[in-house]
């Protein structure tokens, strides 16, 4: 059994998005996502790319929020990964410092839940723990 820890949940402007990947290309993906992650949005067709770029930032940010703590705390953003079971539901993988957080808070695992449209994304994070 397990419990509720804490939530997160973040809304991205995918057009904040695209104007980082226009000004910085692979240097802002490089710095914010894995090469998982980059592969996968990048194997859909425009503009679907850029809302799965969006809705992965968005993740990244709501877990920070269900960590109580931001990027200020030494996290980087590749600690924080959506990736996707078989079934394609994603899921949050999290390393370094930001397992660190989560291990220190009881957190075993995240549940998530990510939604986006031509021009928001949207991510909702629960973090569990053991009861």
């Amino acid at each position: 059994m397990t419990r509720v820890i804490a939530h997160g949940i973040d809304l991205v402007d995918v057009a904040r998005i695209e104007k980082s990947l226009t000004d910085h290309g692979q240097r802002f993906i490089d710095r914010c996502f894995t090469q998982q992650e980059a592969e996968y949005a990048q194997s859909a067709k425009a503009p679907r790319d850029i809302e799965r770029f969006a809705a992965r930032f968005a993740a990244k940010e709501a877990v920070l929020k269900s960590l109580g703590t931001g990027w200020a705390s030494g996290i980087a953003w590749t600690d924080v990964e959506v990736r996707r079971l078989p079934s394609g539901v994603p899921t949050i993988h999290v390393s370094g410092k930001a397992a660190e957080i989560a291990q220190g808070l009881g957190i075993t695992e995240f549940h998530l839940s990510l939604s986006h449209t031509p021009t928001q994304a949207m991510a909702s994070v629960i973090a569990c723990g053991p009861a």
